[in-house]
C-alpha cells in the first residue's frame, strides 16, 4: 500500500498521532510502534502512536515515504504520504 494518511488534533500536536486504519499494513504499524484502538461510538479501529507527528514523519521518511500534501480540516491536521 503506497499511500498513507496520518493525522492529529490541533490541541494534541505533541501526540498521539493516528497512523492508520484497521486495514493498514500490520508490519508497518509494528515498525511505528502503533496500537490498534476503537473509540467509543465508532464501529471501526484506528492505529495510534504516542509520538508527535514530526517524529512519525521522520520515521516514515526513513522508510521511503514522502509527504504529498498536508492540510487542516477543522481541528485536525492531516498529512498524505506516498512510497515509491
Amino acid at each position: 500500500m503506497p499511500y498513507l494518511l496520518i493525522s492529529t488534533q490541533i490541541r494534541l500536536e505533541a501526540g498521539p498521532t493516528m497512523v492508520g486504519d484497521e486495514h493498514s499494513d500490520p508490519h508497518l504499524m509494528s515498525i511505528l510502534g502503533a496500537t490498534k484502538r476503537s473509540t467509543l461510538g465508532n464501529n471501526f479501529c484506528e492505529y495510534y502512536v504516542n509520538d508527535a507527528p514530526r517524529v512519525v514523519l521522520d520515521k516514515l521518511e526513513s522508510l521511503g515515504y514522502r509527504v504529498v500534501s498536508m492540510t487542516g480540516v477543522g481541528q485536525t491536521l492531516v498529512w498524505c504520504l506516498y512510497r515509491e
